[in-house]
Formats: structure tokens, C-alpha cells, sequence
């Protein structure tokens, strides 16, 4: 009996379609360039064909260290439409990590940014599996390294299919690396699929989007709007870098619906004098994730900022919530509740499912959750907790509780939960506090080991320009407002803090800083 067959639907394969259907349609628009959908889909052909013709095989890697630009994104989905493996790089990385995340990916290729060159250079003789003409240059071409724009010119734009199912790797992301063993999470075709599908669907995505890109493409955080944008045919608008003007014009003068941003970039926009003289009503969604947003700060984007805002908690991993405009002012404190089909629950440190309202490590099941660490079966296994059916749930790491109407409240992250005299402390509680302080502008909390109570809390803040308060005024009026067991030792000055491409603090390089114990 004939049947019709069933393919799985491969992200590259749906972008081909915009390009036949919509094929006229803006895809890609960054500074003065602009592509259809059929110029950008004939791009990806080039970039695919191009592989494949040097070799590539399916399943192949391809490492990228790049800026934002339509290159990085037609380099993205032409490895991905040959059956090659993404694995994109963090260019806030040095040298050495990124040459020990290049070989521990198996790469076979390798794109460069033209100004990232000199980070890896010194590393080339040591790649064991690039060959010497795998080596492409993005921009101005130095000697040794392939002109990517030529090669492009030469490779076809026939259209390419290679047979892809779910199972199959679709990119390698590092989380980590900077010293020691890299950790890459592995996605598949499967996770990528319903990452884009369930995140158009929970941020309102469809063909008619225009996605304002603020942050960088490498990075997970990044993708929340940018792959459902390219999933559903809609319009990306890439900002090489962020500047606050910027943002504000290419929102007014591009109509732009959507955007991921973190929150000291909505911080940013909102503390902007010139924020009012721009035309921001096509804005749909502003999403929020990265670090928690402060309560105050949701109050005040949420009646100033045209559309809806809506907050995500995630992991690369591949689990998350998000917090609907609809739920935004009953559930302020929270994150909000999983996608249709996903879990969260809380676990106490003996692996045992925690009632509502108890606080314990959030875990979390969804169809993005990665199948493992690349090359780290130890490390996949310890992130593993089954429940009853013997269904895979990610330890996340991170404290929290949910409430009865299961909606999700992060405490902290377990290894930044700061325990004092037997006692455990949230930084995010104490942070809260020094947040309504007139003359700080930011701050971050952190456990500091203590000869008597085996760690104590210290603030580290950041002021307003022109602001005078000293530590000593701002550890009086924030201890004024703390239970006894949360006061903080001190108070302390910073220019700046040390953060991520996501603008996350790193706590962990400040808790160096302070690695001796207090008297």
C-alpha cells in the first residue's frame, strides 16, 4: 500500500520556502545592507555548497568567530542547510579558550571575523583537525586565510538538500571553558525545532515580526527571538553593537515589533532623556532575560515602553519559563510558568520533589533540553534527576520555589545561596533592597568567607555619576531595612562590574576578589 512519507520539518528547509513564497520579502537588514528572502536563501545555497564541495560530511563541525553582521547569519545556516554542525564562539573569550573549544568541537572549518583574527592566529599551528585552506576570513584577508566573499562567489546557488531528522546535531554552544575542560551543550534538529516553534508561539512571532537584534548572535539568549524570526519568515534587523540612539531609531525607522534584550539594556533605554522624542508604537514585545528584572524596574517599563513586556528564565541547556503580560501584574515577583508541554518542579538536596512553596533546586523537563555535553558523559549524568516514569529533567543549579498556582520564583543560584552561622541567604533579597537606594545605580551581592559564621553577605554597588553617598552611609541605611541574619558586613565601591555577553554579573570573579576570610 503506498503511503505519503513524513519528513521532519529542518529549520533551513522551512527558510527555504520563505524564499519561494515571500522570496521579494526583507529577511536580513544590517547597517546599509539588505536581503530578500530570496537573495539570502541563494547566500545559504553559496555558503553550503561551498562546504560540501571542501568536504564537509554530514555532521561535520563548523566553528564561527564572529560579530553581528548578515554574514554570520548566512555562515550560521548555510553550515547548518549542508548537515554540518554550528558551533558559534564567544568573542569576549581569549585565544587559548577558544583554540581548546575549537579542537574539543572536532571543527573542520573555521569562519573569522577580520578583527578577531589575532586571537586566534597564534593558535592555528595546533588545530588538528582544520585543514590548511579551512581557514575563512570575514572582512580584510590576511595571509594564510581564505577570502570568504571570494569563495562565496565561487560556489553555486543551486539549491541544496541534504536529508536531515530530528535526531541530528544542529550546533555545539560553550557555556564555559575559559580554563580547564570546555563544556559544549549539544542541540539537535529536534531541540532547535521546537525552541523556534515554542518560543514564536509564547512571544507572539509570525511572519509579519520585525526583530531588532541588540545583543550578541553567538549567545543562546540571543536566538529566544531570532531563530522563531527566521522559523515563521519574518524580518531580522541586526545591530552590529548595542547603543541606546541606535536602538531608538532603527526601532522608529524600521517598525520593528520585537526584541530580546537584558535588563541593563531596557535599564538603558529607560534612563535615556531622549527616550520620549522617538516613535516606538509598532513595538509588540519586549523580551527580558539573562538576570532577574527588579521589581521596580518591571513597574516602570510596563507603563512606560509601548507593547507588552515579557520576562524568560533559561538555561542553554534547553529549559525555561516565561512571564506573560497577562500574568505580570498578579505574579510581578515571579518567572512566570513552562511552555505548553514543558515541567518545572523543586527538589530538596536528597533528590526528593518538594511541596509547593518549599524552597529547593528548580529542575526542568522540555522538547529543547539538550541530549548531553558534547564529549562529557560524566557531567551529562550528573545533571540528570528521573522522576517516577523514568523522564530526564535538568538539575539547574538554581534555588527557587513555586507557588499553588505553579508559578516559578528564583531565590538564586545554589552555589551563590549565601550560608551564614547555618543560615541560608538570598543575595536577590538584599539586592531587592539596595535597588530603592536614591544614588545606586547597580549592585550584586556576595558571600565573603568569615573566620565565625563561615561566610558573611557583602555589597558591592555601583553609584550614579555625580552621587556622594560613602559605603559607610549606604551599609547604615541598607542594614536599617535587613532582618539581623541578612545584614552585610560592608559595603563596597565598584566602577563597574565584571559581566557576560549577556550582561550577567560574574560572581564568580568577584568572590575571588574577596577570597580571604574576613576577621
Amino acid at each position: 500500500m503506498e503511503r505519503f512519507n513524513n519528513p521532519d520539518v529542518i529549520i533551513t528547509a522551512a527558510m527555504a520556502g520563505h524564499a519561494r513564497w515571500r522570496g521579494g520579502k526583507t529577511a536580513v537588514v544590517c547597517g546599509d545592507k539588505r536581503l530578500t528572502w530570496d537573495a539570502f536563501n541563494r547566500r545559504l545555497n553559496r555558503v553550503a555548497n561551498g562546504l560540501i564541495r571542501r568536504g564537509l560530511k554530514q555532521g561535520d563541525k563548523v566553528s564561527m568567530l564572529m560579530t553581528n553582521s548578515i554574514e554570520m547569519v548566512e555562515i550560521l545556516f548555510g553550515t547548518v542547510k549542508a548537515g554540518g554542525v554550528i558551533v558559534p564562539l564567544s568573542a569576549m573569550v581569549p585565544g587559548d579558550s577558544l583554540a581548546r573549544m575549537i579542537d574539543n568541537s572536532d571543527s573542520r572549518f573555521l569562519f573569522v571575523a577580520d578583527k578577531l583574527i589575532s586571537e586566534i592566529e597564534p593558535h592555528r599551528p595546533g588545530f588538528k583537525n582544520i585543514a590548511a585552506d579551512g581557514f575563512f576570513a570575514v572582512g580584510a584577508v590576511p595571509e594564510g586565510w581564505r577570502d570568504y566573499e571570494q569563495w562565496l562567489a565561487d560556489s553555486s546557488e543551486t539549491e541544496v538538500y541534504i536529508e536531515l531528522t530530528y535526531e541530528d546535531p544542529f550546533n555545539i554552544m560553550y557555556t564555559s571553558g575559559t580554563t580547564g575542560v570546555p563544556k559544549g551543550i549539544l542541540h539537535t534538529h529536534h531541540n532547535r525545532f521546537h525552541f523556534a516553534a515554542m518560543f514564536a508561539i509564547d512571544f507572539r512571532i509570525d511572519s509579519a515580526a520585525r526583530n531588532l537584534v541588540t545583543t550578541s548572535l553567538y549567545a543562546n539568549g540571543t536566538w529566544l527571538t531570532f531563530l522563531p524570526t527566521m522559523f515563521v519568515g519574518g524580518t531580522l534587523v541586526i545591530m552590529p553593537q548595542f547603543d541606546t540612539v541606535e536602538c531608538l531609531r532603527l526601532i522608529q525607522d524600521e517598525k520593528c515589533t520585537h526584541t530580546f534584550m537584558v535588563p541593563t539594556q531596557l535599564n538603558m533605554l529607560n534612563e535615556l532623556p531622549a527616550f520620549d522624542q522617538y516613535d516606538l508604537s509598532s513595538m509588540n514585545v519586549w523580551l527580558s532575560a539573562g538576570s532577574p528584572l527588579l521589581k521596580q524596574e518591571k513597574e516602570s517599563i510596563i507603563e512606560r515602553f509601548p507593547g507588552e513586556l515579557i520576562e524568560l528564565w533559561g538555561l542553554t541547556e534547553g529549559v525555561a519559563t516565561t512571564l506573560k503580560p497577562e500574568d505580570m501584574q498578579a505574579k510581578m515577583g515571579s518567572i512566570g510558568l513552562p511552555p505548553v508541554g514543558w515541567d518545572v518542579g523543586i527538589i530538596d538536596d536528597d533528590g526528593n520533589r518538594l511541596p509547593s512553596g518549599e524552597i529547593g533546586e528548580i529542575i526542568a523537563f522540555s522538547s529543547f533540553l539538550m541530549p548531553e555535553y558534547y564529549k562529557l558523559p560524566d557531567k551529562t549524568a550528573e545533571a540528570i534527576w528521573r522522576d517516577e516514569q523514568g523522564k530526564t529533567f535538568l538539575k539547574t543549579g538554581d534555588m527557587g520555589k513555586i507557588d499553588e498556582d505553579g508559578f516559578l520564583y528564583i531565590l538564586d543560584r545554589k552555589k551563590d545561596m549565601i550560608i551564614s552561622g547555618g543560615i541560608n541567604i538570598f543575595a536577590s533579597d538584599i539586592e531587592e533592597v539596595l535597588a530603592k537606594h536614591p544614588g545606586v545605580q547597580g549592585s550584586t551581592v556576595i558571600g565573603v568567607p568569615h573566620k565565625k559564621w563561615g561566610e558573611t553577605p557583602v555589597a558591592l554597588v555601583v553609584l550614579y555619576p555625580g552621587e556622594s553617598a560613602t559605603a559607610e552611609e549606604i551599609t547604615q541605611w541598607l542594614n536599617s531595612q535587613l532582618a539581623k541574619f541578612q545584614r552585610v558586613s560592608q559595603v563596597i565601591i565598584w566602577d563597574d562590574f565584571p559581566r557576560n555577553a549577556m550582561g550577567k554579573i560574574l560572581k564568580k570573579e568577584l568572590r575571588d576578589e574577596y577570597a580571604q576570610a574576613l576577621p
